[in-house]
């Protein structure tokens, strides 16, 4: 194997190790849906804003998403869409029932 085929598989890996949680996948699943502010991915999302921001940090840090601050709020958007395909694609795939694969679908617009 080349030098090149194993950064592409490193490279993959690493991504699935940041999107091996469900609360970054509803994130970026929020996301997908345009640009928002912590206290409206809280709303969507339902989880403590200690734990919310760990994966913010951690999403950002690793290229997935991107931020801004506007006075005492800050946004976050999707700055890496090959992860939001990926997360898409798994997603849809994993869907159990037509149901729910038409819920995930709305919400990756």
């Amino acid at each position: 194997m080349t030098v090149e085929a194993d950064a592409v598989f490193d490279k993959a890996a690493d991504l699935f190790a940041v999107m091996s949680t469900p609360i970054r996948l509803r994130i970026i699943s929020a996301l997908c849906q345009g640009e928002k502010n912590v206290g409206q991915l809280l709303e969507n999302i339902g989880v403590a804003q200690p734990n919310m921001s760990q994966h913010l940090n951690i999403l950002f840090r690793s290229g997935i998403l991107g931020k801004r601050r506007q006075g005492a709020q800050v946004f976050y958007r999707i700055e890496d869409e090959t992860a939001a395909k990926l997360c898409r694609a798994v997603c849809w795939q994993s869907g159990v029932d037509d149901d729910v694969m038409d819920q995930i679908k709305k919400e990756f617009v």
